[in-house]
């Protein structure tokens, strides 16, 4: 082909968020070429690039076609579903790349298939970067956030087609080389948990004011309108305001109420929480709204439990507590709860991120994630930008919850917190996720622990040793012997 007609950039995989994203690079004036293995997908984005457009965009066929119509050095998005179908279309399309091309992986992989492949394709001369790509079909169509992980040179290679595509704030681009390796994957995976417990806890915000306060959903759209004007102002409090205004076309009242109490989910949840096990890294918020999910997937077990503990005695609380309550005072508890819960939540993760970038090395800069999240990605909140200058404050900072601004507003919430829990709790309502935050919070902020009961009952029933207060060393203590003796010797 002639040089002047070649492609500034490919992508491969035109489901809804690589058209969307093929379709944003397009408009940003960078010649793209697209494949899908079906052929209707290709023709689909063609028709979106003329009817938006048009914008210069060309679809290919067949997986040399469209390799060969990419300028060199070669950089090519891919966004298939993870796993297997990754490897696929890596073999398909790397028979005709050549050394010093690229392959950015923009789906949401588990970070070690990610450094298996950067090895794998590396044999071959070919750089590899793992790309979390944040904010859904609307993001990657208008701006999404970005988090690039791999091959230095690779995101050289394409840095100014990510930050024109990238959502933009006030202190640039979402988008920043993250690290080596699998940084990039890794990063977005945790964003997913901290998306997560987000969600959880603006559900049991929801349930509170619903069926603690009895608010209507007309209110609940006017009262997360109004919080997304104040502190609490982010994406998924504002899509929340949206939901509740929402009628149903299919039959009479709200769209909201008729939908199943199931949650969906894709595996990012689930990893996060393993990998803070693994990593010793304590994130209750994250771990508990995984668990509702998995709750709320027991639908018809839930019913049936419902019904048996009714005829068992168990009553609704809720009423009861209804007819005391003050409207004004629970919303601006709850409001304060939610904002307390949330940091919680972002500290959890973050601490996440510091212990994996300890383990490998990655030297992350939690600042610069805080910033690149601002826009774009699903978890965009204004307070992201104080999470920034947090860091900037103190790069070694412990956590969230020490920095001196964030550790002054947990203390001036932590009563609101207190009382929207503990009502939650006498009327039977669920709020696993603020009691984890809660929980959290007082166990990190506690100088002494019952833990020294913990090791002792270790240290007697497996001798695993225990550390002293008082001088250093490991000891070990015959607990039960010297229990028999102390009784022997009280009744004598």
């Amino acid at each position: 082909m002639d040089a002047s007609t070649l492609s500034r950039i490919g992508l491969a995989g035109l489901a809804v968020m690589g058209q969307n994203l093929a379709l944003n690079i397009a408009e940003k004036g960078f010649p793209i070429s697209v494949y899908n293995r079906t052929i209707s997908k290709v023709d689909e984005t063609l028709h979106r690039a003329q009817s938006e457009g048009p914008f210069p965009l060309t679809g290919q066929y067949s997986p040399r076609d469209f390799v060969l119509s990419i300028q060199r050095p070669r950089s090519i998005i891919i966004l298939v579903k993870a796993g297997n179908p990754v490897d696929l279309t890596i073999s398909a399309l790397t028979e005709f790349m050549e050394p010093g091309d690229t392959i950015i992986d923009g789906g949401n992989e588990w970070y070690q298939n990610t450094e298996r492949r950067i090895q794998e394709v590396g044999e071959k001369g070919i750089l590899y970067l793992g790309m979390g790509v944040s904010g859904g079909e609307e993001g990657a169509r208008h701006g999404p956030s970005l988090m690039p992980g791999g091959s230095l040179e690779a995101y050289n290679n394409i840095e100014s087609v990510l930050k024109s595509v990238a959502a933009q704030v006030d202190d640039g681009p979402c988008v920043t080389y993250i690290g080596e390796g699998g940084s990039g994957n890794f990063v977005k995976m945790v964003h997913n948990g901290i998306e997560y417990g987000d969600m959880q806890l603006i559900s049991e915000a929801y349930d509170v004011l619903k069926n603690v306060g009895g608010l209507s959903n007309g209110e609940l759209a006017e009262i997360f309108e109004e919080w997304n004007r104040g502190e609490l102002e982010s994406f998924l409090v504002e899509i929340t305001s949206d939901i509740f205004k929402v009628k149903d076309d299919l039959a009479d009242g709200d769209l909201v109420d008729k939908i199943l109490d199931k949650t969906g989910m894709k595996g990012t949840g689930k990893w996060t929480v393993q990998q803070a096990a693994e990593l010793s890294v304590a994130a209750p918020t994250i771990a508990a709204s995984l668990d509702c999910r998995y709750l709320s997937g027991l639908k018809e077990e839930r019913e049936s439990a419902a019904e048996i503990l009714e005829k068992a005695g168990l009553k609704e609380e809720v009423g009861g507590v209804k007819s005391e309550i003050d409207k004004k005072r629970l919303i601006d508890d709850v409001r304060q709860a939610l904002y307390a819960s949330k940091i919680c939540s972002y500290t959890q993760g973050m601490n996440l991120l510091r212990a994996k970038s300890v383990e490998k090395g990655w030297d992350l800069n939690f600042g610069e994630l805080a910033r690149i999240w601002k826009g774009g990605c699903i978890i965009r909140a204004v307070f992201l930008d104080r999470i920034k200058k947090a860091y900037l404050r103190n790069p070694n900072l412990a956590s969230l919850v020490v920095d001196p601004e964030f550790a002054r507003e947990m203390v001036q919430r932590q009563a609101a917190w207190r009382r929207v829990v503990g009502l939650a709790i006498s009327a039977g309502i669920s709020t696993p996720g603020m009691c984890a935050s809660l929980a959290y919070f007082d166990t990190y902020r506690r100088a002494r622990l019952p833990a020294n009961l913990v090791q002792a009952q270790r240290d007697l029933f497996g001798a695993h040793t225990y550390e002293r207060t008082d001088r250093p060393g490991a000891f070990h203590t015959e607990w039960t012997k010297l229990a028999r003796k102390s009784s022997a010797g009280a009744f004598n």
